[in-house]
């Protein structure tokens, strides 16, 4: 936030505070000079804010009654992102219900005109709702463990019939609309990551205790890397390098973390990583375009398995004919 609009909420919230505020009063009160805060007032007035002034040695500024709720301070950009967070919110991954939409009305409703106007324009439909969605509460918990340093005990999996799970939070991360919990296994002594739709914490928290360090020092990365099978680098453990016979502008939206190379108009240099040598190969095969293989060797040499499987798997192809 500005520091013009810092300085209005503060200069509203001491109006809302008390009846009657002396001009001298709120300069020194805000640390500007009192033609600041003239200009201030009439910015707020022009916002809709009703704030009557009274001249002489005694005069000063009074926020009308009724005017406890007037508009709130947004510039245009942060209208917008408002909108767009608040529609966007089935994408989270969160189970907020219609808690979102109702937060938008009910924002719209106190501000100004221009500004409602603005925000009414702005309609989508959100087409990447998680199908796992995570109960609110159960985000609010762990996220207070995480704060206050506290040990959890959890259910995870379903599974209610064996002892609760106990683990030291470290970090809630949030990657391609599903939550996670990194923490510290204290039955596994282990760095454990767990989803939060399928945990359910147990009350009370547990004692405090003091933060470890998070492999490889964060816990987004720490993520990254438990998802793609190595540790504690977010790398995967297979790569491989092709020489693909398309343009880099039909690969680009399949790339993902992978690297692209501009060869020709119809020619591309594309690495990849993935779990498996399999993985790699469906890879590129999606393309259905002429394509070389020109690394590395442990790839190259596992070329002939899968022509061979490929080829047993097709009927009439009996080798003993």
């Amino acid at each position: 936030m500005s520091g013009t609009s810092s300085r209005m909420l503060a200069l509203l919230s001491l109006l809302q505070s008390r009846r009657d505020w002396p001009g001298k009063v709120l300069a020194e009160r805000l640390e500007v000079a009192p033609r600041t805060v003239r200009r201030d007032v009439d910015r707020l007035r022009g916002l809709g804010y009703s704030i009557t002034a009274a001249k002489g040695p005694d005069g000063g500024y009074r926020l009308a009654a009724g005017s406890d709720l007037p508009p709130l301070l947004f510039d245009d950009e942060q209208a917008v992102a408002i909108a767009v967070a608040l529609q966007s919110a089935p994408s989270s991954g969160v189970d907020t219900g219609d808690a979102a939409a109702r937060a938008l009305a009910t924002v719209r409703q106190v501000m100004p005109s221009r500004l409602r106007h603005r925000i009414d324009a702005i309609r989508f439909t959100d087409a990447g709702a998680s199908t796992a969605q995570v109960d609110p509460t159960v985000l609010e918990t762990l996220s207070a463990a995480v704060r206050d340093q506290r040990i959890v005990r959890f259910d995870y999996g379903g599974d209610t019939s064996g002892p609760a799970r106990r683990a030291e939070p470290h970090a809630v991360v949030a990657r391609k609309g599903r939550w996670y919990l990194v923490a510290w296994d204290l039955d596994r002594a282990d760095g454990r990551i767990f989803r939060l739709d399928r945990l359910t914490p147990k009350f009370p928290s547990g004692s405090t205790f003091t933060r470890r360090p998070v492999p490889g020092g964060d816990a987004a990365a720490f993520l990254a890397a438990r998802q793609k099978g190595s540790e504690p680098d977010a790398v995967w453990p297979c790569y491989a390098e092709f020489l693909l016979e398309l343009p880099a502008a039909d690969v680009a939206p399949w790339l993902g973390d992978g690297e692209l190379e501009q060869v020709s108009g119809t020619l591309c240099r594309v690495r990849v990583g993935s779990w498996s040598w399999a993985g790699l190969m469906s890879w590129v095969l999606r393309f259905d375009a002429p394509f070389k293989v020109l690394g590395p060797d442990a790839f190259i040499e596992s070329l002939a398995g899968f022509a061979d499987r490929i080829s047993a798997s097709c009927p009439g192809t009996d080798k003993a004919g």
